[in-house]
């Protein structure tokens, strides 16, 4: 595999207990993890104490580090101002979690427009809210990472490229994510040609249109080998992060509906096998894509 990609994962996708997530990816020969949940909590509940006493022992023993925090900020709608004073008081605590686990990059959202409502209107209330945010994430050096999600100000390629260009900061970049672009109906391909200058983070997840399910990376219609060839050849240094939604687990209630009512009609995968499958078709892609280049440069 190329050594400047760095494999990791949503590991509360094999169990809420921290515990086993830990044995699971260090079984499987991974190095980090995206934390998110936690014996059931949301990271957004913690605070740097909790990590500290509870949590940084266990992945120090494990020997397991963080790619990135899987925050909740962001996850609210625009107009919610109780909502967004509370997630800047929140993301303070995590940036400080951060810097306590060494890791560099915190997972945000552009807000949840009014449902029926045209988001474009609400631009420059995002950009202003995801300022301040920035703002704060500028006082701890650390960067967050805006994820393309449905339903959000930022869910198609044209409003993510706004919001970053407008934001326009080092401690504001993009996560590329395959599959949350394929349920929006966009191009994954246009998509990347537009952002591949501001994206900083990688999800593997992949989907297809024609059912708007979530399904084993490669097999949908992410175009992910085609376009993480494409990364890798551009020099992408990073990360790698699994998010297979394979499997009915314990974060359901952070996705829609939507998909939570599919995964729990659809059960036969638990959280491991469904994490380790999306991780052996990971390494698979990543190895055609190896033998491809070896074969290009025999040519």
């Amino acid at each position: 595999m190329n050594s400047n990609l760095l494999i990791s994962g949503f590991s509360d996708e094999i169990s809420s207990d921290f515990d086993i997530q830990l044995d699971t990816v260090a079984k499987l020969g991974m190095n980090y993890i995206s934390l998110r949940g936690i014996d059931g909590r949301n990271i957004g509940d913690f605070t740097v104490e909790d990590i500290r006493r509870t949590v940084l022992p266990k992945l120090q023993k494990a020997g397991i580090g963080i790619s990135s925090i899987g925050s909740p900020i962001g996850k609210i709608f625009i107009n919610d101002e109780a909502g967004f004073l509370e997630q800047k008081r929140m993301l303070e605590v995590i940036c400080k979690i951060s810097i306590l686990l060494d890791c560099k990059y915190i997972r945000i959202f552009s807000f949840y427009i009014p449902k029926g409502e045209d988001p474009d209107p609400f631009g420059d209330a995002v950009i202003k809210k995801l300022k301040e945010f920035t703002a704060i994430a500028e006082k701890y050096d650390v960067v967050l990472l805006h994820e393309n999600e449905k339903d959000i100000y930022g869910d198609i390629g044209r409003r993510c490229l706004e919001i970053l260009k407008k934001v326009d900061s080092g401690n504001f970049k993009a996560i590329f994510d395959f599959a949350n672009f394929v349920q929006c109906g966009e191009n994954t391909q246009h998509c990347y040609n537009l952002l591949k200058d501001e994206v900083m983070y990688i999800h593997i997840k992949d989907a297809i249109t024609e059912r708007n399910q979530n399904v084993l990376c490669g097999t949908g219609d992410g175009r992910i080998q085609e376009i993480l060839s494409q990364l890798i050849n551009e020099g992408y240094k990073g990360f790698l992060t699994l998010e297979p939604h394979l499997a009915e687990f314990d974060s359901l209630k952070d996705l829609e509906l939507e998909d939570a009512m599919w995964f729990i009609e659809n059960k036969g995968l638990d959280g491991k096998s469904g994490y380790k499958l999306q991780y052996e078709a990971l390494l698979k892609i990543l190895e055609k894509i190896d033998n491809e280049e070896r074969l290009a440069w025999k040519k």
